[in-house]
């Protein structure tokens, strides 16, 4: 039987950033898709794990295993681009874009954007979804008043995320929740500090950033073609907004974020039918190629030409490679070699949060989120505990460092989604997703200052203790690493005797 080697943090290293070389080569040299380079990645850490012994069965049942993890997420991305296609297709987003150009200044409209995107995020519980239906409508509402659709882009970047990460609908809150032992509720109160103030500031940004654009009158018959246009082409009545209305009575009835976005999906299906009279093979094909605008203007051609399953087959690939990547990578310990290597440099509070984050963004740039979320929240649970700091620390730099930042990786999921469904590029928008940015460094601030970062509480403590040496990690109890249980022990043991 052939021994398996465990790798050093230096040999560790090398298939990573061998593949993250080639990204950016990819993409920032040759404008190209991440799909390859990541493909090839998997290629590199496999021959790297048959060189230190792995079988290529057991390196396969590693992405296979990471693959099915983002399966949840992969089913949402299908219904979503559903959403898209249909709510165009029965006048929803049509109506949305239409009263939005009669009531939104450009003045006001990028913190009112940000706002109502947050807004939307918070109560369906899915960034995607926002951006999809609410955000594609904004983005033309914003090109017609002169408005730069990169800083538009941002905005609703920066609600959209801001929603998603406090809402306890979305599967990022839950899931970061689990993986580190924390209550829910606990974890999004605990999320208010960085969340919040960098939700004010970005609002403040983005009202001075909309109060260059209150002099662009000129755009004002630009928004009266649109409107005439919207008008001309739909069926724009008081029923196009049942499926917004259904979503939302969806949520106040607590139903779960899938079986909720398919009743939006079958409203707009049945108020297309009925009210803009298409017929039923027509929605079919809407749901699976996405609708087609025909008016002959350019611009509301591009904004209302969008959704369909097949719309999301790039992303959907993307996601299964990155997560296959993830998966081979935590096979041949490489992730853990790495880890393990910066533990012991870990010293105090400050080194700690700072550690968490580097960790958890670098995974997200290395993989995707799911992975950074689960590795780095299993790694560093412990050590958190082991200096008497609550868990739910943990989970809100998870979220900042990977549900916020997902949006500003090019080959990230989320950052893939929305530039394809916005159609604009993820360096273009991404500096102007300022809230994204500024929850992070309210993170390290507050890691530096110590204020917010809370201690744990006596039941937190007593579970530990009990547990001791056990951390959650995907749903299961299993043994931490002896370093940090030997810290966790120490700290039980000392509560223990007072």
């Amino acid at each position: 039987m052939k021994t398996i080697r465990k790798p050093s943090w230096q040999i560790a290293l090398i298939p990573i950033v061998s593949t993250l070389a080639i990204l950016m080569l990819q993409i920032l040299m040759f404008n190209g898709a991440p799909h390859v380079p990541l493909i090839l990645g998997i290629g590199i850490t496999a021959v790297f794990g048959i060189a230190h012994g792995h079988k290529w069965s057991d390196l396969q049942d590693g992405m296979l295993s990471s693959v099915a993890v983002a399966l949840p997420v992969l089913g949402i991305f299908m219904v979503v681009g559903m959403t898209i296609g249909t709510w165009i297709a029965s006048g929803t987003v049509p109506l949305l874009t239409k009263i939005g150009l009669e009531i939104l200044t450009p003045a006001g409209f990028l913190p009112l954007t940000c706002i109502i995107c947050a807004i939307v995020s918070v109560f369906t519980g899915t960034s995607w979804g926002t951006v999809g239906t609410i955000g594609l409508a904004l983005l033309g509402i914003g090109e017609s008043l002169g408005i730069p659709s990169y800083f538009t882009a941002g905005a609703i970047v920066s609600g959209a995320w801001f929603g998603d990460k406090m809402s306890p609908l979305s599967d990022t809150t839950n899931f970061t929740a689990a993986i580190t032992g924390t209550n829910l509720y606990t974890h999004m109160r605990n999320m208010l500090p960085t969340t919040l103030p960098a939700l004010v500031i970005s609002l403040i940004i983005y009202s001075y950033l909309g109060n260059t654009y209150t002099s662009t009158l000129a755009e004002l018959g630009n928004v009266e073609t649109l409107d005439r246009l919207l008008t001309e082409t739909f069926v724009l009545n008081i029923w196009v907004l049942f499926p917004p209305l259904v979503i939302a009575m969806c949520i106040w009835k607590k139903v779960e974020p899938m079986p909720c976005m398919f009743l939006g999906v079958f409203t707009a299906s049945a108020i297309a039918f009925f009210v803009q009279d298409m017929s039923l093979n027509n929605i079919l094909q809407v749901m699976m190629n996405g609708y087609i605008s025909d008016t002959g203007n350019s611009a509301i051609d591009s904004l209302l030409s969008k959704g369909g399953i097949m719309s999301m087959t790039w992303v959907i690939t993307l996601i299964m490679i990155a997560m296959a990547f993830g998966g081979v990578l935590q096979k041949t310990g490489c992730f853990d070699a790495i880890l393990a290597s910066v533990m012991p440099l870990i010293k105090g509070r400050i080194g700690l949060v700072f550690a968490t984050m580097f960790a958890t963004v670098s995974f997200n740039f290395a993989s995707n989120a799911f992975i950074a979320y689960t590795i780095p929240g299993r790694m560093f649970t412990p050590a958190f505990r082991g200096q008497g700091l609550s868990s739910c620390n943990v989970s809100r730099i998870l979220e900042d460092g990977a549900t916020m930042s997902a949006p500003l990786i090019p080959w990230n999921s989320g950052a893939v989604f929305v530039s394809s469904t916005l159609g604009i590029p993820t360096l273009l928008y991404a500096p102007f997703a300022f809230c994204n940015w500024i929850s992070f460094l309210f993170n390290l601030f507050w890691g530096i200052t110590g204020w917010f970062i809370p201690k744990a509480s006596e039941q937190e403590i007593q579970t530990w203790c009990q547990q001791k040496s056990l951390i959650l990690h995907g749903g299961v109890m299993e043994e931490a690493s002896p370093e940090n249980t030997k810290n966790l022990i120490i700290y039980c043991d000392a509560k223990h005797k007072q």
